[in-house]
């Protein structure tokens, strides 16, 4: 058994990575540094292996596509992603599309080409990484809310159309809040109560073989979910610009 996991190098594809490992599965990272790669392939041990790769441009997933896809693989987990955090107007344009290709596209060409081929052997799984942020808009992370509710939408609705097939086939979308991870690092900020990556991946690797839709990992963030679908919209932009606003202080002040 082979699984693919994006962004495998750190956070919760490196800790996934881990969980599948514990579970006999051999598995691939991918990521752009090749040294991380390294690091961790070599603490993981014998049954895992990395390719180096920058799945912000298409014709990289399509490769990718092509160097693995005669190694069965019965798992993909789509986990590479990064966030912008300011002003939609202050936040780099190239930056911006950057984070598109690679939360958004990314995850679209290795759905699309993997899904292909466990529908016709009628088995496998694919997990696609979002966040609790894909359940509300996001003022001074405006884009990478927006990506985030895209792949919650999109592999919501992919998940329907295979379950109309009545294939043996898995998609699913895990929904994290913070977690202890370097993505807050690349951010500039700092949470309070993020969860820790090793214990986020357990959960979501038990409820991935469930098959459970939409993974939300704690009970304080499925009540987030739940309730911002009553909260009127006015009142959801200002609370999440007042939270983000204060994460950008924060970290302003850290740094003096």
């Amino acid at each position: 058994m082979k699984a693919l996991i994006t962004g495998g190098s750190s956070g919760i594809g490196f800790s996934i990575a881990k969980e599948l490992i514990k579970k006999n599965y051999e598995v691939i990272l991918t990521a752009r540094n090749e040294e991380n790669l390294k690091k961790v392939t070599k603490e993981l041990g014998k049954k895992a292996s990395y390719i180096v790769t920058d799945l912000s441009t298409t014709e990289n997933c399509k490769r990718l596509y092509e160097q693995v896809k005669e190694n069965n693989i019965s798992v993909l987990i789509n986990s590479a992603g990064f966030g912008l955090h300011g002003k939609f107007l202050e936040d780099d344009l190239d930056k911006q599309l950057e984070m598109i290709d690679l939360n958004i596209k990314a995850t679209q060409i290795l759905t699309k080409l993997f899904l292909g081929d466990m529908m016709k052997k009628n088995e496998g799984y694919i997990l696609n990484i979002a966040s609790t942020a894909a359940f509300s808009p996001g003022p001074l992370m405006a884009s990478y809310f927006a990506s985030k509710a895209y792949i919650l939408r999109l592999t919501e609705a992919i998940s329907e159309e295979v379950k109309k097939e009545e294939k043996n086939v898995y998609i699913g979308c895990l929904c994290p809040g913070p977690v202890e991870t370097s993505f807050n690092d690349k951010l500039g900020v700092k949470f309070n109560k993020a969860q820790k990556s090793d214990d986020l991946a357990i959960y979501a690797v038990k409820k991935m073989f469930q098959k459970k839709r939409v993974i939300i990992p704690t009970i304080n963030h499925k009540l987030n979910a739940f309730f911002n679908k009553f909260v009127p919209l006015s009142i959801l932009l200002n609370a999440n610009y007042k939270v983000q606003m204060k994460k950008i202080e924060n970290a302003k002040k850290e740094s003096l």
